[in-house]
């Protein structure tokens, strides 16, 4: 299920200038390739139709930081998942609620652990990064910068 902040004719509400879509993730490992598409059609979207530009880098990041907080949801909570996606300024705000109520902690490096890496590579690649206890479980809220290429490089568009 995908709900957007658009009207019935596909047209922005006159009162919400957000560009947003949730998107409800039943569980099971295939949630975390559903989260990453979804957030890939999410940012050719804005591109499309809103003509904000998105780098090849944020794109990837934004994949990544979907695919690592799904993962967990779907690790260590039971049931299903929202994926919330919202464009705020010039970044991509990813918030994944699960109903697990304990508040992830990121592990001192370790070169020998493998695995439970996720949380610590969410946090080196964001802009900004936010936990908050929900009624029922937590909401991991992660930014990303949109035009965010070190080579200048925006996706979807052609050099000229």
């Amino acid at each position: 299920m995908v709900k957007s902040a658009h009207g019935a004719q596909g047209q922005a509400a006159p009162t919400a200038h957000t560009i947003r879509t949730t998107v409800a993730l039943e569980g099971g490992t295939a949630c975390i390739a559903q989260g990453r598409d979804a957030a890939a059609d999410f940012l050719t979207r804005v591109q499309a139709e809103h003509g904000l530009p998105v780098s090849l880098r944020a794109m990837h990041l934004t994949q990544l930081v979907v695919s690592e907080l799904v993962t967990n949801a779907h690790k260590y909570a039971p049931g299903p998942a929202l994926l919330d996606l919202r464009i705020v300024g010039d970044t991509v705000e990813v918030a994944v609620w699960d109903s697990d109520p304990v508040l992830p902690v990121a592990r001192a490096a370790d070169p020998g652990r493998v695995g439970q890496h996720g949380l610590e590579i969410v946090m080196a690649v964001a802009q900004g990064f936010e936990v908050q206890r929900e009624p029922v479980g937590k909401r991991i809220t992660v930014r990303v910068a949109l035009p965010d290429d070190p080579d200048g490089d925006v996706s979807g568009r052609n050099p000229q």
